[in-house]
């Protein structure tokens, strides 16, 4: 799942949403565990397979944005806690 995410809060509950289903237990995935794969589209990862001038072009300014390495921890963080497990047996 590719996250394009404005803030660290809301990066966090959307990859937790894909990977563990809904935290806030309010929606149409609250117990679901779907254990998708999670990135954001600032992560190097992302930017390695995306022609430079298209990234600059449509995520170059999110760059810029304050939070940006603290959403890269976040979903980072969230991604490795729940990499390569199962979803049945969690």
């Amino acid at each position: 799942m590719l996250l394009g995410t404005p803030t660290a809060e809301s990066s966090r509950l959307y990859a937790l949403t894909v990977t563990e289903g809904d935290p806030a237990w309010a929606g149409a995935l609250a117990g679901t565990r779907l254990g998708l794969p999670v990135l954001h589209v600032t992560e190097d990862e992302v930017r390695a397979q995306v022609a430079p001038d298209v990234y600059q072009q449509h995520v170059g300014l999110m760059e810029f944005a304050p939070e940006v390495d603290e959403i890269r921890r976040t979903v980072r963080d969230v991604r490795e806690k729940y990499a390569g497990a199962d979803p049945g047996d969690r």
